[in-house]
This record gives structure tokens, sequence and C-alpha cells, in this order.
């Protein structure tokens, strides 16, 4: 009985030896000799210092700015560690309640704006954290964002053209536009 306990304490302990402890210092070791940038969580700074990640978004309210998702995540927007979608189906009377508000604070920020508003400015993303929003969303707030920075409207479009990201591999996914980035060099234009 007692070589036994041994034997099982023995394997528990090199078990845990190898699995945490070897293990995750060679997946981080990999990591950050491989993909670096990812590792370091995808940080996007301005003026050396973090701002934000090109992987979570970040809430923007300032009607000055591009809007990205709304954030699923509760009780903070885009909380990382609160990852989660809604979990409310097309039947669910408070989405559609948030999604009329969603509606509502759009047409306020630009009530002359009479486009249809792409679903990805009103809906939540699966995991809540969504960083991009689809050319369409952009396009949708390209006028309101050039009427507030008292830029021209080709500009903002250039600004979002240069900041969609294709499919990637050419088929996977979607078009996309990082709202962040696409945020920081609107700020970058206005300090030129």
């Amino acid at each position: 009985m007692f070589k036994l306990l041994r034997q099982s304490f023995l394997m528990l302990l090199v078990m845990t030896v190898i699995t945490g402890v070897l293990y995750p210092l060679a997946a981080t070791g990999l990591s950050r000799l491989a993909f670096a940038h990812q590792a370091d969580g995808s940080l996007i700074e301005r003026d050396g210092k973090p701002v934000g990640s090109a992987l979570i978004g970040q809430s923007f309210d300032d009607p000055r700015y591009f809007w990205g998702r709304p954030s699923a995540t509760a009780p903070n927007p885009y909380n990382a560690s609160a990852s989660s979608g809604s979990n409310q189906g097309p039947t669910n009377p408070a989405l559609a309640d948030a999604v009329k508000q969603r509606i509502a604070a759009l047409q306020g920020a630009d009530p002359g704006n009479h486009m249809p508003v792409p679903v990805d400015l009103v809906t939540a993303s699966g995991s809540g954290l969504d960083p991009q929003i689809s050319p369409a969303a952009a396009q949708y707030q390209v006028a309101r964002v050039a009427r507030l920075r008292r830029l021209d409207v080709a500009q903002v479009q250039a600004l979002v053209r240069a900041h969609t990201q294709g499919r990637q591999l050419g088929v996977l996914g979607e078009p996309r536009v990082n709202v962040l980035g696409l945020n920081l060099a609107l700020d970058a234009l206005a300090r030129r």
C-alpha cells in the first residue's frame, strides 16, 4: 500500500512539473520567438504608450470618432475577462429594445443620415469584444466623422479604405475595419 501511494505521489509530482511548469514555459518561449507581437497582446501604441489591443474592441461614444460594435460584456463594455455573447435570441424583447436604443443613438449623433443602419453597429458579436466593423458600418459613419472633424469626406473615406483588411488568405471571413486603428489615424491626421 505504501509503495503504491509513493508511486502515485511521484507520478503526480512529475506530471505537475511537466504540465504545470515545463510545458507552459516552452509554449510561452516559442510563442515569444515566433509571434512576439501577438504574444504581447497585439498592443497598439501611440507615442510609445499602449492605447489598446488590435484584438479587443474599445468603447467610443464621442461622435467625432468611429463607433465599434456594441459589447455584450458586463458590467463594463469590452471587459476581456467577461468575454461572452448576450445569449439573446431574435425574439427576445430585451434584444429588440437594445437594438432600438442603439439605432436611436446612432441617428441622434447624425440626424441627417438616412442610410440603413448596418447590423453590426447595433448587435454585439459572439465574444462581445469584436474590435472590427464592416466597411459598410464604417461608411455609414464617414459623413458624421468628417463633418464633426471639419475634414473632407474623401479624406475620411481614404482613411477607411487604408484601414480595411480583406479576407484572410483571400477566402476566410469578411472584409473588416479595425476601429481603434482607424480612430488613431484620425487623431494623427488632426495633429498634422
